[in-house]
């Protein structure tokens, strides 16, 4: 007997013991903090006993089972390796080599997509999203978009969240050991709703010389975001969730937004609940960041957001990030550029690559292997004699890379 229980669309497998005997109810992205709930399911006098300790979903079309799980050959878990634009070819060479240097049971899947290098095809498209169904989690870089887009043409970044259905992107801001900034010791999380509000290719010009742009927030999925974040602050032990918005101007989308985040809030009373306008949250990010905790909002927000919080803790290079659906998990950087003034110079930092596909190790439960690639980035910034020029030293990206192989096993 197969149950399908609603959360913000995810679905949990535990195996259920009761007087009736015993039935499967699948479960997916264990570890993105899913609040589970269990004892308010109505299933008293039973006995709840996870099924499946990996975070990858299964699902009955697989006929996945433990001994079996998905997207596995040999031992080794398939992952969708997608490079991107700009500097990402380089970041990705540097995953590679980290990987094969470490033994880790990971086999890249890899694709070249772009749409600014002749590499844009539907048909490309198509195998990207094909991999990326089967393996269920990825490692991308930026896919750069033409500035010539327009209207409903929406980019391949954009298409692949959709198609994926990647509504949650997480952002980790962390202060790296021995790597001093204006404030140090930082710890906190922004996650962003990435499928709808602005960014939502929905504009037209009206009349000559008149665009209109269409925001798009739905209860739905301002309700499934904001459980995302209270779950996640659940799951990783934080205290406090903020809602950032623009709901003093933008009564209804916003307020929209504001309202049901609210609502969700209620349903957490463990976990302490604020709300705070965009604009004020950028000068309070710079002024006191450690006032924050976990930090939910929408597309455009978000946007801006990473990217003011990557520079607290030393700019994009160092912020590692992911984007989450029901079924699928793709790593990035979290500040996401391309780069491309740095492409072929040797000059790009690996760090937020690296930290990404350590976090895409932990999602797959290869606790030993992630802890050995971050810990090894973080021992070598730490020690401050190879640094890349971002972070103020001369290292080039292939001598950074070469540092943190050295010390996988340190």
């Amino acid at each position: 007997m197969r149950t399908l229980i609603k959360g913000y669309g995810i679905r949990f497998d535990i195996m259920v013991f009761g007087k009736a005997g015993k039935f499967h109810v699948v479960p997916t992205l264990l570890n993105i903090g899913a609040g589970l709930g269990l004892m308010g399911l109505g299933l008293s006098g039973v006995r709840l006993q996870p099924l499946c300790v990996r975070s990858l979903s299964l699902t009955a079309s697989q006929n996945a089972t433990l001994e079996s799980p998905p997207a596995r050959a040999d031992s080794t878990f398939k992952v969708t390796m997608v490079p991107g634009d700009g500097v990402g070819p380089e970041l990705m060479t540097a995953v590679k080599e980290v990987f094969k240097s470490g033994d880790v049971p990971v086999e890249f899947e890899e694709f070249h997509l772009s749409e600014v290098q002749n590499m844009a095809s539907e048909e490309k498209l198509n195998e990207v999203l094909t991999s990326m169904k089967n393996n269920r989690v990825a490692i991308k870089g930026k896919i750069h978009t033409p500035m010539e887009y327009k209207g409903e043409l929406a980019s391949y970044e954009m298409r692949l969240r959709r198609k994926l259905d990647l509504f949650a992107n997480v952002v980790h801001v962390n202060s790296l050991p021995g790597y001093s900034t204006r404030h140090n010791n930082l710890d906190l999380v922004i996650i962003r709703e990435q499928t709808e509000g602005e960014y939502s290719s929905l504009e037209h010009e009206s009349v000559s010389g008149v665009v209109e742009c269409l925001k798009i927030i739905t209860r739905e999925k301002s309700r499934r975001i904001a459980k995302f974040a209270f779950d996640y602050a659940t799951k990783k032990g934080r205290s406090k969730v903020t809602a950032v918005h623009k709901a003093n101007i933008m009564k209804l989308g916003d307020g929209l937004f504001l309202q049901s985040c609210a609502e969700v809030a209620e349903l957490y009373p463990k976990i302490k609940y604020e709300n705070i306008i965009i604009d004020n949250c950028c000068m309070q990010l710079v002024q006191n960041p450690y006032q924050f905790d976990v930090l939910v909002m929408p597309n455009l927000y978000g946007n801006i957001i990473d990217n003011l919080a990557a520079g607290l803790v030393g700019g994009a290079g160092v912020v590692p990030g992911e984007s989450y659906s029901a079924e699928y998990a793709v790593f990035e950087t979290g500040a996401r550029h391309p780069f491309a003034q740095a492409v072929g110079r040797n000059i790009a930092n690996p760090t937020a690559m690296l930290l990404s596909a350590a976090n895409m190790l932990r999602h797959l439960n290869l606790e030993y292997h992630s802890n050995m690639v971050s810990e090894a980035v973080k021992r070598v910034i730490k020690q401050g004699k190879v640094r890349t020029a971002d972070l103020g030293g001369y290292a080039t990206s292939v001598e950074f890379t070469r540092a943190v192989i050295s010390n996988l096993s340190a």
